[in-house]
C-alpha cells in the first residue's frame, strides 16, 4: 500500500475511533449532566407538560396546576391562599428554581422520583403520575397566626411538643407565590419582590435568626438547673444589683428599675425578666457550659431540616466575661429564629425531651398510598432531665399569670411563656425586636402547643414595643386556635 495512502487510513481510522470515544462519553457519562442541566428547555417542557402533584394542608391541596395559553409549556401552578401559606410552599416556577416544599419534593411532584416508577415506566423510560406531600400545618393555627400578626414585619412557628409536628409556619410580609409560576411574567414580579425593603421573600419563621432577647434567658436557667449551680427556680441567686460587667464599668441595668432582681430566684428573675440575674448567671456558669445546652437545645446546628433547611441559631465563642454575660440576656451575638425558640418551649412542655420538628406527615402516589411516613415523636432526645423541665414549666406559668408575659392567659388553658425584646442597632437605635415563646395545655382536652412569635418591625411607637404587648398576643391567637 501506498505510504501516504497508509498514514491518511491510519490518521481517518484515529478520529473515527476519537468520535466514537467522544460520543460515548456523552451518552453514558454527560448525558444525565446535561440532561438535569437548568437551562435544557426539556426539562421544564416535560415539568410542566401535565399537572404537577400537590401540596397538602388539613387534608386539602393548597397547590394546583391550570393550563397555560401561547406556550411550550402546557400547564404552570397555581396557589390557594398562597400568601398564607407561602412560608411552607415555597413556589414552584417556570422560570426559578423551586423553594421550600416545592423544591425539597419537586422530583415527587413532577413524577421524575424512582419511588414512583412501576416496572412497566423503569422499561418504558414514561414518567411516573406525580405524588403528593401531606403536611402537618393546621390550617387553623396557620390562619390564627397570619391574622394576628397582620401588617407586622415577623414570624412565627407552633410545634406538637409531643410529636414535633410543625402546626403553623407564618411570615409577614408574604408574597403570593403565583406571582412567579409563568416564566412570561415571573421576572416582573421577581424584582418587584427583591426590591420590596421589607423582604418579602425571606421566610422570617424558619431563615431569619435574630437577637431573641429575654426569651434565650431560659436556655441559661436550664444551664444553672442541670448543672447543679442552683437547684430549684426559688433559690436566691448570688445576683448583685446593679450588676457591673467584668472588666468594664457599665452596669446591666433592668429594663423595670423597682423589679425585685437583687438576689432574685430563677422564678422572680424570669417573671421581671431580670437581667443582672442571667448576666451573672451566665458568667458563674461560664461560655462553655450555656453554649453546650444551647447546642443540645438546637443552636448551632448546621443541618436543621424541617424538612426546609432552617438557618442556624447561634450561641458563640471566644467572648471575654463582659461578652458572656450579654449572650446570658440573648444580646451580644446570640441568634436565634422562632423555630428554634419554639422548640425551646417544646422541650420544657414535654418534660425535657425534645422530638425533632417535622411539616410533612407524609409523601404518597397518586393514588394516595404512603411511599414515606414520617413517623412523630420517632427522633427523640433528653436535653434536660423533667425535675429541670417541670421547674421552668412553673417559673414560666408564673410569668404568664404574675409577670411580663399576662397577654398570653386563656380561659381553660394552662400557660406558661417568657418574654424578650432584643436590642436593635448600634446603642439600641433603632426599634427593638419582640419576642414571646410560650407553651399552653388544655384543662379539657389532651391538646398541648408551643409556640414562638418574632416581631421584628411594627406601627407601634418605640415606647410599646414590648414582648408582652406585641408578641403575646400574637401567640396567644395560635394557642387558642391550637387547643380548640
Amino acid at each position: 500500500m501506498n505510504k501516504t495512502i497508509r498514514r491518511a487510513s491510519v490518521f481517518a481510522l484515529l478520529l473515527v475511533l476519537s468520535l466514537l470515544v467522544r460520543a460515548t462519553w456523552l451518552q453514558f457519562y454527560d448525558g444525565k449532566a446535561l440532561a438535569d442541566d437548568n437551562d435544557n428547555r426539556r426539562n421544564a417542557i416535560a415539568t410542566y407538560s401535565r399537572p404537577l402533584g400537590n401540596i397538602i394542608v388539613g387534608g386539602d391541596a393548597v397547590t394546583g396546576s391550570t393550563r397555560t395559553k401561547g406556550s411550550d409549556l402546557a400547564y404552570k401552578r397555581t396557589y390557594t391562599d398562597g400568601e398564607l401559606y407561602a412560608a411552607v410552599t415555597g413556589y414552584a416556577s417556570q422560570a426559578y428554581a423551586p423553594t421550600q416544599l416545592e423544591g425539597i419534593y419537586k422530583d415527587l411532584l413532577n413524577g421524575t422520583d424512582n419511588r414512583l416508577k412501576t416496572v412497566m415506566d423503569t422499561v418504558t423510560g414514561k414518567r411516573a403520575e406525580p405524588g403528593d406531600v401531606v403536611t402537618t400545618i393546621d390550617p387553623a393555627v396557620q390562619k390564627a397566626a397570619y391574622r394576628a400578626l397582620g401588617d407586622k414585619k415577623g414570624g412565627a412557628v407552633a410545634i406538637d411538643p409531643r410529636t414535633g409536628r410543625i402546626l403553623a409556619a407564618v411570615s409577614t410580609p408574604s408574597y403570593d407565590p403565583s406571582s412567579l409560576t409563568d416564566a412570561n411574567t415571573a421576572g416582573k414580579a421577581w424584582k418587584s419582590l427583591n426590591a420590596d425593603k421589607d423582604k418579602p421573600l425571606t421566610n422570617r419563621a424558619l431563615r431569619q435568626p435574630l437577637p431573641p432577647g429575654s426569651t434565650f434567658k431560659l436556655v441559661v436557667a436550664a444551664a444553672a438547673l442541670e448543672d447543679g449551680l442552683y437547684h430549684d427556680v426559688d433559690q436566691h441567686t448570688d445576683s448583685p444589683d446593679p450588676y457591673t460587667l467584668p472588666g468594664t464599668v457599665r452596669p446591666l441595668s433592668n429594663e423595670n428599675k423597682s423589679a425585685p432582681c437583687r438576689n432574685a430566684p430563677i422564678r422572680v428573675a424570669l417573671q421581671y425578666s431580670c437581667n443582672n440575674v442571667f448576666g451573672k448567671m451566665a458568667v458563674d456558669l461560664g461560655q462553655d457550659k450555656v453554649r453546650a445546652m444551647a447546642e443540645k437545645f438546637g443552636f448551632n446546628n448546621e443541618a436543621q431540616d424541617v424538612p426546609v433547611r432552617a438557618y442556624p441559631s447561634v450561641y458563640p465563642s471566644g467572648m471575654d466575661k463582659a461578652q458572656t454575660a450579654l449572650t446570658g440576656i440573648g444580646q451580644f451575638d446570640v441568634t436565634a429564629t422562632p423555630l428554634q425558640m419554639a422548640m425551646v418551649s417544646a422541650t420544657i412542655a414535654n418534660g425535657g425531651k425534645q422530638v425533632a420538628p417535622h411539616m410533612v406527615a407524609r409523601i404518597t402516589d397518586s393514588g394516595g398510598d404512603v411511599l414515606k411516613d414520617f413517623d412523630d415523636g420517632a427522633d427523640t432526645e433528653e436535653i434536660i432531665s423533667s425535675t429541670t423541665a417541670e421547674q421552668l414549666q412553673s417559673a414560666m406559668r408564673t410569668v404568664v399569670k404574675d409577670g411580663t408575659g399576662t397577654n398570653a392567659l386563656i380561659d381553660g388553658a394552662t400557660v406558661g411563656g417568657k418574654t424578650g425584646t432584643a436590642q436593635h442597632g448600634e446603642n439600641n437605635s433603632k426599634t427593638p425586636y419582640a419576642w414571646f415563646t410560650s407553651y399552653a395545655k388544655s384543662d379539657s382536652n389532651d391538646k398541648e402547643v408551643a409556640v414562638a412569635v418574632m416581631v421584628e418591625q411594627s406601627d407601634a411607637a418605640r415606647s410599646e414595643v414590648s414582648g408582652n404587648g406585641l408578641a403575646a398576643p400574637v401567640a396567644k391567637a395560635m394557642m387558642q386556635a391550637a387547643l380548640k
